[in-house]
């Protein structure tokens, strides 16, 4: 179903995704307006979308996820809000009062904006990780969504995006203000790939400390199934048609949807290996340490940052949760996803990877000045 002359919100709109769920939208849809909701708007991205804005007004929100009134003042008048914005953190380097500000507290405002404003439509970003992997490392092998898995969240940003993700599943069916109802429901991407991606870019730069020798923070068997971000904002795009089709959004609504697509499994160390091998780089054959040291080193770290903590805060480089994701193997199907919402993929594994190396190639001499230059 199209989205012709329909206004939406997509928050995190400067951001890795963000910025090409709004492109797509341009490119797929005829809608009246888009709204850029994010902390800070870049000139340059507004001139990045010129080629395919049509007559599609784009609006730039600046402001705070946590300011309910600039949230209200932003959803007036839309139809759909697509609620990409929040803080990643991997490593625990965020104080848990930002990273709950921002994941747990700004979408339950977004919500309520939603609810004052008359928004019909929410659709959620949400993350595997709110997963797990759990502790003891158990894995899953193209999991589904009805598939139970016992965990017990240790990161605070997969900890405030499982809540987010609850609240968001929590609204679906909230009385609006008009009398309608909100239809909400939530994705699940795996690890998201592509052009613009900081992990990815950090993962160069330390090979390139390393003489070209990619670190290996992975077992081989320890296979994951990243999705790249073209077809994360085409699953995006789906569930807004989706939700607008009155035959389906009773159905889809209140649900989560994993999303993934057809890039081969295999650990996020190989994946590394095999995006960064046409430019050069090569891998550690086995782990830095063996997996029992690691760990060792986590504990060591963790105890020494609670020491210290008084004092100075010491993020540590590696932890526990961390060593435990990144050497589980943790895998799901987009199976429900295709069946529901009517996605797949736009983009085939050739042509991901192939974009992927061709943007890293265009970063590499910048990186390498970067490193030179400290």
């Amino acid at each position: 179903m199209s989205l012709r002359g329909e206004v939406c919100v997509v928050t995190g709109a400067g951001g890795f995704l963000g910025k090409r769920l709004v492109r797509l939208l341009l490119e797929e849809e005829k809608l009246a307006e888009i709204r850029l909701l994010d902390k800070h708007v870049q000139p340059q991205l507004l001139q990045s979308l010129e080629d395919c804005r049509g007559k599609t007004t784009l609006s730039v929100c600046e402001g705070d996820i946590r300011d309910a009134d600039f949230l209200r003042k932003s959803c007036r008048g839309a139809s759909i809000v697509f609620h990409v914005a929040a803080i990643i953190d991997v490593n625990d380097s965020v104080e848990y009062s930002e990273i709950y500000g921002v994941n747990v507290k700004g979408t339950q405002l977004l919500l309520e904006a939603c609810v004052q404003e008359n928004v019909v439509s929410f659709i959620y970003t949400s993350t595997i990780e709110v997963m797990g992997p759990n502790s003891k490392g158990d894995p899953i092998i193209n999991g589904n969504e009805d598939m139970e898995y016992s965990c017990a969240l240790k990161f605070a940003y997969s900890m405030t995006k499982q809540e987010g993700e609850q609240r968001t599943l929590q609204a679906h069916g909230e009385m609006l203000h008009n009398g309608g109802r909100l239809a909400t429901c939530a994705l699940r991407p795996m690890y998201i790939y592509g052009e613009g991606c900081r992990f990815l870019l950090g993962h160069m730069g330390d090979g390139i400390k390393n003489k070209n020798v990619l670190y290996r923070m992975s077992k081989p068997e320890a296979k994951v199934n990243p999705v790249y971000v073209g077809n994360v904002a085409t699953a995006h795009l789906q569930a807004a048609r989706s939700l607008k089709d009155p035959q389906k959004r009773n159905a889809i609504g209140g649900k989560f949807y994993f999303i993934s697509d057809d890039t081969p499994h295999m650990s996020y160390s190989d994946f590394n290996y095999v995006v960064m091998s046409p430019l050069g780089f090569n891998i550690q054959e086995k782990l830095m340490y063996p997996l029992g040291l690691l760990y060792l080193v986590c504990f060591l770290m963790k105890m020494l940052c609670l020491m210290v903590r008084p004092v100075v805060r010491i993020v540590p480089p590696l932890n526990r949760q961390l060593v435990t994701m990144l050497n589980t193997p943790f895998s799901f199907s987009y199976q429900k996803a295709k069946d529901n919402l009517g996605y797949s993929p736009r983009f085939t594994w050739e042509e991901a990877r192939q974009r992927t190396v061709e943007w890293l190639a265009s970063e590499l001499p910048r990186e390498r000045e970067r490193i030179r230059a400290k």
